[in-house]
């Protein structure tokens, strides 16, 4: 476990750390440049840099937590990602079952796999799920998400590289929405934000803003016409 900058969250736990390119969200991903940099640390967690490793060991952390916690999972990875077996993610999930006093925050890309394994787990109240939502192509994960049994349900649509247009915003309870940062990021448009951010205010969905993003995201800030959008799903 380890504090994090990311706004949305307060720690970030990585019972496995490596993924590969799914869509284009990944093109620049943060994670992959972030492994390669702690491979030559010789972080030994990241000594095979982004490729693709299960920490078994990770596992018995949560347990040792004493104060209650708002945890990322997966930070550095996918956890439905292709190659990591079923029984391991059921292993993280008794983990999160076990430590209510936490929430979990778990992110994915493949909905697909989700979707799947969705009916083999076990979704206590302190587990919220999330897939991101980057462009239309992507829409699709909506529907795979709506589908599973997580308490809280949530997108992700960072990095926001088109508009969305219409969302079915049913049984979501929170959107996050921010931009690519970094070199060579992509440029998010006003409007794709405030149609998302209105949408949400029509459907009483909390929407938190994280940052516009771009070369130097402090300085582009997080502010969306003058106000700051943080809200967050009710703790159930």
């Amino acid at each position: 476990m380890s504090k994090t900058k990311i706004e949305w969250t307060e720690e970030t736990w990585n019972p496995t750390t490596g993924c590969t390119k799914l869509s284009s969200g990944c093109i620049n991903c943060y994670a992959e440049k972030m492994s390669i940099r702690l491979q030559h640390m010789r972080v030994k967690k990241y000594q095979d840099a982004f490729n693709l490793m299960l920490h078994p060991a990770t596992l018995l952390e949560p347990y040792k937590w004493k104060k209650p916690k708002l945890v990322f999972v997966n930070s550095m990875s996918d956890l439905f990602h292709e190659k990591i077996p079923l029984d391991y993610i059921q292993q993280v999930f008794r983990v999160m079952n076990e430590n209510p006093t936490h929430i979990f925050q778990v992110l994915t890309k493949r909905s697909h796999l989700l979707g799947e394994y969705s009916n083999h787990l076990n979704w206590t109240n302190n587990i919220w799920m999330g897939v991101t939502v980057e462009d239309k192509d992507q829409l699709f994960r909506i529907n795979d998400l709506q589908q599973t049994q997580a308490n809280v349900k949530f997108l992700s649509c960072e990095p926001l590289l088109t508009d969305l247009g219409k969302l079915n915003l049913n049984s979501i309870d929170w959107v996050i929405v921010g931009g690519e940062s970094g070199p060579n990021s992509r440029v998010m448009e006003k409007e794709w934000v405030e149609n998302i951010q209105y949408q949400c205010k029509e459907k009483d969905v909390p929407f938190f803003f994280k940052q516009w993003g771009g070369f130097n995201k402090k300085k582009t800030g997080r502010e969306l016409n003058g106000k700051y959008y943080s809200s967050m799903p009710i703790y159930k």
